[in-house]
């Protein structure tokens, strides 16, 4: 074990030693207080933890959800009166008001059934006019008026889920609708699928709110992501610059780099004063969050920062992206868009990476210098990782361990200006490798990931792809047709 490696163990000897390490490298950094006191008292501070602050922070999704069936008894055609229809109202009533209630969504269910094309259409009028953020209709009956109101729900331009339990619908009633631009069809008895569809209404209500915060250029202006409504809230790059050099080191910064480097197996390269400063340029990035009202954030990092001595935001995207909020590299809006998408509906952070092509075993390598840790979930522990430099030897970022042969998902949304819908791409495969970095070049979190039926890499499409864990390929195109983004499965 190097002189600076902390014991995976994490005993008490390792960790005084751990600390007395940190308290020297600190102490140039700090001109107050004894600073063996204002380290133990860093230690026992709490953190402030990082949130949203824009409108997705205060947004309510809205669903209206009603059940569509004939009045009176099935009879012959189904589903029949072997079924239930009574018993599976009050069934799937519950669950759908537990789940409202679990998501956070504002849930208007009407209290009887749509009986009839006349009730749909009043129904179908009133949604229109108020505009909630999504249609849930629950098909008790395959007859009549059941499916025409199904189509003309997803034909009114709010995002619909329509929940067809075993014996409401043949293929001929689904087919035409099923690729129907706005809506997602959940042909099961499974409940999970109605939940995952409830939960795509949700996040898309809160894509369609969230404003990222987009630290680039000279000038402070507005735009909007076309088509999916995030909006951008442009500051002057400098404005960063001029809040780090004003950004004091605090007991808090130091407990959070201590905590930081208490956790890892290792450091190398990178020194603690290094750290410190990555903490610095998260309490910077919490701040300006705070004081411009986001809930994202991008920066143009090595243009903005890359001349001078302030610490790139590799540690600080990665806490962010560990905390909830999406925070991506180089200013790029197509990377926030897919931060943005895949928290909202996964719960978990992506590592957004630069692409290399592994031909001799026919893989795609990601590669980057900021990687969140807690790749399981939000509130999961951390994956095992070491502390290093940036590749430009430089700075310090937290690399996690990624487990071989977990499954994961390759995702990018790729932006094309208000006449043409966005595209996502979307991959699943394994990971076969934690690419050792150096000796081999470039950024020093690098994954290789095995993609299923894909062998040509040379040519993979998009940059800046995500790599998250779990396989959504299927779950993603569900999103992307509900919300007129155009799949692209590889």
């Amino acid at each position: 074990m190097s002189n600076n490696a902390a014991c995976p163990r994490g005993c008490s000897v390792c960790r005084a030693i751990s600390r007395r390490r940190f308290v020297t490298a600190a102490a140039g950094a700090i001109a107050a207080a004894p600073l063996l006191a204002r380290l133990t008292h860093a230690t026992q501070e709490q953190p402030q933890r990082i949130v949203q602050h824009g409108p997705a922070s205060k947004c309510v999704p809205s669903i209206r959800a009603c059940f569509v069936r004939r009045k009176g008894e099935y009879g012959m055609r189904w589903p029949g009166q072997i079924y239930d229809g009574h018993a599976a109202r009050e069934k799937y009533t519950a669950q759908i008001i537990e789940t409202a209630k679990q998501l956070g969504v504002k849930l208007e269910l009407r209290g009887e059934p749509i009986y009839s094309d006349a009730e749909a259409d009043q129904w179908l009028e009133a949604a229109e006019k108020d505009r909630p953020d999504g249609l849930l209709l629950v098909l008790l009956d395959r007859q009549e008026h059941a499916w025409p109101t199904a189509g003309k729900a997803i034909g009114s331009g709010i995002p619909t889920v329509v929940f067809s339990p075993v014996g409401s619908s043949f293929t001929t009633n689904t087919a035409p609708l099923a690729r129907k631009v706005g809506g997602f069809i959940a042909s099961t008895d499974d409940f999970a699928q109605v939940r995952y569809g409830m939960k795509m209404l949700a996040a898309g209500a809160k894509m369609r709110a969230t404003r990222c915060l987009v630290i680039a250029g000279s000038k402070e202006h507005e735009a909007e992501v076309p088509h999916l409504g995030i909006s951008l809230r442009y500051i002057p790059a400098k404005w960063f610059l001029e809040e780090y050099e004003k950004t004091p080191t605090t007991p808090e910064v130091l407990g959070m780099a201590n905590a930081l480097i208490g956790g890892a197996t290792k450091l190398t390269g990178a020194t603690e004063q290094d750290v410190i400063n990555g903490i610095k340029s998260y309490v910077v990035a919490r701040t300006l969050l705070e004081r411009h009202q986001c809930d994202a954030i991008t920066m143009d990092c090595l243009g903005a920062l890359g001349r001078s001595k302030v610490s790139l935001p590799c540690i600080a995207w990665s806490k962010m992206n560990d905390d909830g909020v999406p925070a991506a590299c180089e200013a790029d809006i197509g990377a926030v868009a897919t931060h943005v998408i895949t928290q909202y509906l996964f719960d978990r952070p992506g590592f957004q990476q630069d692409p290399v092509a592994e031909t001799a075993r026919e893989a795609l390598i990601g590669a980057h210098c900021s990687c969140p840790t807690r790749l399981g979930g939000f509130g999961t522990p951390p994956e095992p990782y070491d502390i290093t430099h940036h590749h430009g030897l430089r700075d310090a970022t937290a690399r996690p361990v990624w487990k071989i042969g977990q499954r994961v998902t390759c995702c990018d949304v790729l932006t094309a200006g208000e006449s043409t819908p966005p595209r996502m791409i979307i991959s699943a495969g394994s990971v076969l490798e934690n690419v050792s970095v150096p000796p081999a070049g470039g950024c020093v979190v690098s994954v290789m990931v095995k993609l299923d039926g894909v062998t040509e890499m040379l040519d993979y499409p998009g940059f800046h792809q995500l790599f998250l864990y779990g396989d959504f390929k299927r779950q993603l195109a569900q999103f992307c047709q509900l919300f007129g983004i155009k799949p692209e499965l590889v």
